[in-house]
């Protein structure tokens, strides 16, 4: 049985369908503070803090769970740079009392969610690989590789079997229901410019890329939750592997106006932007390097740019009450 925090989520929502596609059986743990409960039809839930030891006791304890795939965490960054101390209680303390618990229930499968925001602003727009020096700009990305550095000491004491998995821009759905609610990502945000009726926003158009303006590399969610059930099957099968680091990306950048030029045939609006200045902290640049994902998953992903609008723009429509 895998327990699997944040499970209500977006991602989560989607990773658990996916485990479940697997044979696999799970329960999810989510305090439902941004997780939706209906998005996991009748798979059990124990409404709870990551850090509520009581009930991770309990959910161990009841569902006879051998392995954790900790997603939950708080994970917007300027809302971390606004309260850099609650970043570090709900992603690194809380990741701590659930390690904690994991070694006295004598659990010693563990998958974590990391993100490419550990790598910062690297030096080149080379492929960040998963040796590239890691230099977090903001209290979230540092939260989260504290999480990578917890993890790594903690299997190699207690002879786990753990994985963290660097995600790069996620986006799209699997289905209609497990749309993106939020509007921090660029596709999302996109979305509700056209529902107002407004041009979205380009932050800057003189960034060293092929048409000046930041390139990123975006993985479809459902490839995502893939990755997840084949770092699931990985840490099953190698038992005591220590901790093992992987990019989850797609390997290919696209840039904001190429996103635009995306949406607008996906969905037949006009979705031109409006020039502004730069952002701060905006690299130009970030597209992964996946071979090792490949080498040592299998793993590869399998949708494109206009996959991920075309099914983010159906399950946009279906959130938000829209019809065809």
């Amino acid at each position: 049985m895998w327990l699997v925090t944040g499970g209500a989520g977006y991602i989560g929502a989607h990773v658990v369908r996916a485990l479940q596609r697997s044979g696999r059986e799970v329960v999810v743990l989510d305090d439902l503070s941004t997780g939706i409960a209906s998005k996991l039809g009748d798979t059990p839930l124990v409404r709870a803090s990551v850090g509520d030891r009581e009930a991770l006791r309990a959910a161990f304890r009841d569902y006879k769970v051998d392995g954790v795939l900790h997603l939950a965490a708080k994970k917007a960054v300027g809302e971390s740079v606004e309260r850099p101390l609650y970043y570090w209680q709900e992603n690194v303390c809380n990741l701590q009392v659930l390690l904690e618990e994991m070694t006295q229930a004598g659990i010693a499968r563990f998958v974590y969610s990391s993100s490419a925001a550990v790598y910062g602003q690297p030096d080149s727009t080379d492929l960040i690989t998963e040796t590239t020096l890691c230099q977090p700009i903001n209290p979230y990305g540092a939260t989260k590789l504290a999480g990578e550095w917890m993890t790594t000491a903690t299997a190699a004491q207690y002879g786990w079997s753990a994985m963290s998995l660097r995600y790069f821009n996620v986006a799209g759905a699997g289905e209609a229901d497990l749309a993106d609610p939020g509007v921090f990502n660029l596709i999302p945000l996109v979305f509700r410019a056209l529902d107002n009726q407004v041009p979205p926003q380009v932050y800057g158009d003189d960034y060293p890329t092929v048409d000046g303006t930041c390139v990123r590399d975006y993985v479809h969610v459902v490839d995502l939750a893939d990755a997840h059930v084949a770092a699931c099957e990985y840490v099953e099968t190698h038992p005591a592997a220590g901790n093992t680091v992987l990019n989850i990306g797609t390997g290919r950048g696209s840039s904001v106006l190429e996103v635009l030029d995306t949406v607008s045939a996906a969905t037949g609006l006009d979705a031109t932007g409006a020039r502004v200045q730069r952002r701060a902290g905006d690299p130009a640049q970030l597209v992964a390097a996946v071979d090792r994902a490949r080498e040592v998953l299998g793993w590869t992903s399998s949708n494109d740019l206009s996959d991920m609008v075309t099914s983010a723009w159906q399950a946009w429509k279906s959130h938000n009450g829209e019809t065809e």
